[in-house]
């Protein structure tokens, strides 16, 4: 299992782990204000960092929305 660098978006640190030949991502929020993820590692499984990173950011963009409704914002 390979680490690389971590990625910061909207208050979450990405960060990407290869497994034999594919990646995954931990997502890490790194302020108190934000929803924690319902899963912290996300099981991607691409075969390439930058779309497990994407896919990744999406989640993150669908969590904030969705915790923003839920507050009535």
């Amino acid at each position: 299992m390979t680490t690389t660098e971590t990625c910061h978006y909207r208050g979450y640190d990405i960060v990407p782990t290869r497994l034999w030949s594919s990646w995954c991502v931990g997502v890490y929020r790194t302020r108190a204000d934000i929803p924690l993820m319902a899963q912290s590692t996300l099981n991607t499984f691409t075969p390439r960092m930058e779309e497990a990173v994407d896919e990744a950011k999406q989640s993150i963009d669908r969590a904030l929305d969705n915790w923003r409704l839920e507050k009535g914002n």
